[in-house]
């Protein structure tokens, strides 16, 4: 007889009622709990931007932006996803008194080296699989460049922005995402320009 130790998935409930004492901030795929790490300035810096230009343009409007204190449910057949992305922008708000949205329109993550992987791969499928969402933008760190994928007729179309003037339309929330002002008083060294072919498709 084995006497391999048996995995014990935590429970939805487990999960949300651990994370409101919690000191650090855990994302829940299947029944698996995962630590995050913390932000660099510079992350925190463009997600702060990016959230400051959408609330201002949605103040007195239907849709609302939320920060990263707020969480995605993604509930698939195979089990239940909770994520903290950067910013979330949500028409169709979950009460006042959950912790997380279920019909997330837009969601935007600041992506880095460490989380490049798990943002354009596991996180967009889990992402893209939500029927609210319109948008999701993947900004990054090293240079001024987005890629944005939005829902169209038959899935989800890829764009790519770059350059501090590109501007990221969103008509689906009557806003717009300017590089400029999410790169505010960010400072790239010489070589961070950014082409297409640098994306991780």
């Amino acid at each position: 007889m084995s006497t391999a130790a048996q995995f014990e998935p935590i429970s939805v409930s487990d999960y949300l009622v651990g994370e409101r004492s919690a000191k650090r901030k855990h994302e829940y795929v299947y029944g698996v709990v995962y630590a995050m790490a913390g932000g660099s300035n510079r992350h925190n810096r463009i997600a702060s931007n990016a959230i400051v230009s959408l609330g201002g343009q949605l103040v007195g409007e239907k849709c609302e932006a939320f920060n990263s204190d707020t969480k995605v449910r993604v509930r698939q057949s195979a089990g239940t996803r909770f994520y903290y992305p950067d910013v979330t922008v949500v028409c169709d708000p979950n009460s006042d008194a959950d912790s997380f949205h279920d019909h997330p329109v837009v969601v935007i993550e600041v992506i880095s080296e460490s989380t490049r992987r798990t943002d354009e791969h596991e996180k967009r499928d889990a992402y893209l699989s939500i029927d609210s969402l319109c948008v999701y933008v993947l900004i990054e760190q090293a240079n001024a460049a987005a890629q944005v994928y939005r829902r169209a007729d038959s899935g989800f179309d890829r764009e790519v922005y770059l350059g501090l003037d590109a501007v990221i339309p969103l008509p689906e929330i009557d806003s717009e995402l300017r590089l400029g002002d999410v790169y505010q008083n960010v400072v790239f060294t010489d070589n961070s320009e950014a082409d297409e072919d640098s994306f991780d498709t």
